[in-house]
């Protein structure tokens, strides 16, 4: 049984070019699919019926898992199982007509303008952390890239005469224009920072620890959760809050979605439209709080 399990994760490694993220969810659903299968003497994943999958998703409600949590769950055992037929292992998805709960939509957290200045005012530039965090925040504002995009850039990415950055991330390249204040602080932190805290000359990294080595994602995360404590901003402030931002901001000043959506590197357009909703419902709470028959 493990088997399968193992070969269809090389399927979506190589053949579906999957993310390091995108596969790790599905094949832990899957590790815990199997894992009560076994528990319920229930082990081959040939002979598995609806019924099964359905009392399986009914055990996870059970167990306190969020809606959200159940839906991924369904999607990755059905995913799984079309790999099963297209494989011949079984003869139909026994997935397939699962219904998967319906999860309320959340909406991502978006800072205000005003926030987002706070925000970005905290780093000083005075000594090498502060001229650093100061780039790399204007930087994630300025593009809305991923922190995973933003810490796999290399210096040779950064184009400061024309005023863009070269990103390649989720397997789609694109080029993304900076805003003046964001070039003029990648400028700064390239030209006499990054010299001084490089530990080796052949790295390659824009963006290095004071260590001298490429940044972490646990790291880069360490530095916003700082700087949204002195800011005292209440909302919950992370990596994608700024990238979301981005997206909404873009929108509200008549940024078409199409050019969003290549900014972001969303594959489909439906990922984008999102920004859309989360406006709506902005000036939705505006009408209801100021309008006096509201």
């Amino acid at each position: 049984m493990t088997d399968y399990i193992a070969a269809y994760r090389e399927y979506l490694a190589e053949e579906k070019q999957a993310s390091a993220n995108t596969l790790s969810s599905y094949i832990r659903d899957l590790t815990q699919f199997q894992s009560w299968l076994i528990t319920n003497d229930a082990a081959d994943l040939r002979k598995v019926k609806k019924d099964t999958i359905n009392e399986y998703l009914l055990h996870m409600n059970h167990s306190g898992k969020s809606p959200a949590t159940v839906t991924r769950s369904t999607a990755s055992i059905k995913s799984f199982y079309n790999y099963m037929v297209q494989i011949g292992a079984v003869k139909t998805n026994p997935a397939k007509a699962v219904v998967a709960m319906k999860v309320e939509r959340k909406y991502p957290e978006i800072l205000t303008n005003r926030e987002v200045e706070l925000f970005l005012e905290q780093p000083k530039c005075e000594d090498e952390k502060g001229f650093r965090d100061h780039a790399m925040l204007e930087l994630l504002y300025a593009t809305g890239i991923r922190v995973s995009e933003l810490i796999d850039l290399n210096v040779e990415d950064v184009n400061l005469p024309v005023g863009f950055i070269h990103c390649t991330g989720h397997s789609k390249e694109r080029i993304i224009p900076l805003y003046p204040t964001a070039v003029k602080a990648l400028r700064e932190y390239m030209t006499s920072i990054r010299p001084r805290i490089v530990a080796d000359e052949t790295q390659r990294a824009l963006f290095v620890n004071m260590n001298g080595a490429r940044m972490t994602r646990q790291g880069f995360w360490k530095i916003i959760k700082h700087y949204q404590a002195k800011a005292e901003i209440s909302k919950d402030v992370t990596p994608h809050t700024l990238r979301h931002s981005f997206a909404v901001h873009l929108l509200e000043n008549g940024a078409d979605l199409r050019s969003i959506q290549e900014m972001l590197g969303h594959a489909d357009i439906s990922s984008t439209q999102i920004y859309t909703h989360v406006i709506q419902k902005q000036l939705k709470a505006v009408y209801q709080k100021a309008h006096p028959r509201a």
